[in-house]
């Protein structure tokens, strides 16, 4: 095992290119998730690729630097419950702000994973 994690290293050294892929790959997730909209299209996006934890990552780098991104947080909360944290998921939404506003589909996503859960105020 170790064998092969050190020809795996020593391949990735190897190859300056596949490294600089990497690191491009690493700079367009970060700069995407610099605003909520990007960043929720980037989530949208890795969950199309059927990367959840991709995306689950992403919107915490968004709700980092944008916690009141209520969209990221709703998407955020959905995807945790379909990654078998309802919990988690549930106290996300019952956190929300009463003045919350959001469409029918993003709750539809959130009701779809959580199962029945109590819409903030404001809806």
């Amino acid at each position: 095992m170790l064998l092969l994690l050190a020809l795996g290293g020593a391949a990735a050294m190897a190859s300056p290119a596949h490294a600089q892929d990497g690191f491009a790959e690493l700079d367009a997730l970060a700069d995407g998730s610099t605003q909520p909209d990007r960043g929720v299209a980037l989530a949208r996006q890795q969950i199309g690729d059927g990367d959840l934890i991709g995306a689950v990552a992403t919107l915490e780098r968004v709700l980092m630097d944008n916690p009141g991104a209520d969209k990221a947080v709703l998407l955020h909360a959905s995807l945790l419950c379909r990654l078998d944290d309802k919990q988690g998921g549930r106290a996300e939404i019952a956190a929300l702000d009463a003045s919350v506003q959001v469409d029918e589909a993003l709750w539809g996503e959130v009701t779809g994973a959580c199962g029945p859960v109590a819409r903030p105020g404001g809806f």
